[in-house]
């Protein structure tokens, strides 16, 4: 039992708060990051997240999408629209002397 609870407590917690090794971290970049770390005055774990967000287009904002299913697939019958659409493709000849 104590076990169990000790799993699914560390299942909230890793939930809770991702947890990331990375490996093979070329030179470059490890020397790039650590530079914009100490530029920044901030931690390389903070200046990693930021290129990682940066990288991957997130901003950390909640994104709302509107469905648009409303709108999209449907037709209805308009005459007057139909009617200002034919008079649009009407040639003037007065226009064309």
């Amino acid at each position: 039992m104590v076990t169990r609870l000790l799993a699914v407590d560390a299942c909230i917690a890793y939930s809770g708060c991702m947890q990331y090794t990375l490996r093979n971290v070329p030179e470059g970049l490890d020397t790039a990051l650590r530079r914009r770390a100490r530029e920044e005055s901030k931690s390389l774990n903070e200046s990693a997240l930021e290129a990682l967000a940066r990288g991957v287009g997130y901003s950390g904002e909640v994104v709302r999408q509107r469905e648009l299913r409303d709108l999209a697939g449907r037709w209805e019958e308009d005459p007057e629209f139909d009617q200002a659409i034919s008079d649009q493709h009407t040639i003037d000849p007065d226009l064309w002397k």
